[in-house]
């Protein structure tokens, strides 16, 4: 007949030996206990950490221990999930057995294979940046490549743009010609302009200057009519003749 808890406490004394720093005891009776497992930490000293608890039935190992996360960090609900997941299926392989170091270290390899994705993603996404940033580099050298796709895509839309904008033109011009008044709307419109060129030369009276350098020259000139013996003052080109 097997003494089940003679193996429970032979097995409880073996791992508080293996486990000094992250087990403890909750309670003896039912016997239950909790076990932290730390990951390995990263390159950016970055880790993973999950507490278990366990509780034996009176039957364990021959029958499943109760078991639980207790509390996590740096996991997904998805990596919960699955380590709970390993840990039903390490539970009935290792029936009749004492399991739980075994249990232990599955879930410690599981929690490094998760920081290892965690690095690996961090490579990817620093790849990926630095791939963005050379083909804006390469962007800003070279521009884009032209093709006869883009060209013609291009080529609409600054077709279309350009006839907005001489539509745009041709109206305003229109508009300007329906609002630009000719001489004759001007001088009926505003009586004073007949009389303006009058009243500039009345008010400068006297005070208009001759530039008497453009009359130096006079003498030169040849004038013939003086001397014509037929030529009448104030009988030029008369239409009697």
């Amino acid at each position: 007949m097997t003494d089940y808890g003679e193996e429970q406490r032979n097995e409880l004394e073996a791992l508080e030996s293996i486990y000094p720093d992250s087990f403890t005891v909750l309670s003896q009776n039912p016997t239950s206990f909790t076990i932290t497992v730390t990951s390995e930490s990263s390159e950016n000293e970055e880790i993973v950490q999950l507490t278990l608890q366990f509780t034996y039935v009176e039957k364990y190992p021959d029958e499943a221990p109760l078991y639980e996360v207790s509390s996590q960090e740096n996991l997904e609900d998805e990596d919960i999930e699955d380590i709970m997941s390993l840990l039903q299926e390490q539970v009935q392989e290792n029936l009749g057995m004492v399991m739980i170091f075994t249990l232990v270290s599955a879930v410690l390899e599981k929690l490094n294979g998760i920081v290892d994705q965690m690095k690996t993603r961090r490579e990817e996404e620093k790849r990926r940046k630095e791939k963005e940033e050379e083909e804006k580099e390469k962007y800003m050298f070279h521009g884009t490549v032209v093709t006869i796709e883009n060209f013609l895509s291009w080529k609409a839309t600054f077709d279309v743009e350009m006839n907005e904008i001489r539509k745009k033109k041709q109206k305003e011009e229109e508009q300007m010609g329906k609002n630009k008044l000719t001489g004759k709307q001007l001088f009926e419109r505003d009586h004073n302009l007949d009389t303006s060129d009058i009243r500039f030369l009345e008010e400068a009276g006297s005070n208009v200057e001759v530039d008497e350098s453009l009359f130096q020259d006079m003498d030169d000139l040849d004038l013939e009519d003086d001397d014509d013996p037929d030529y009448i003052p104030g009988d030029i080109g008369s239409d009697d003749d």
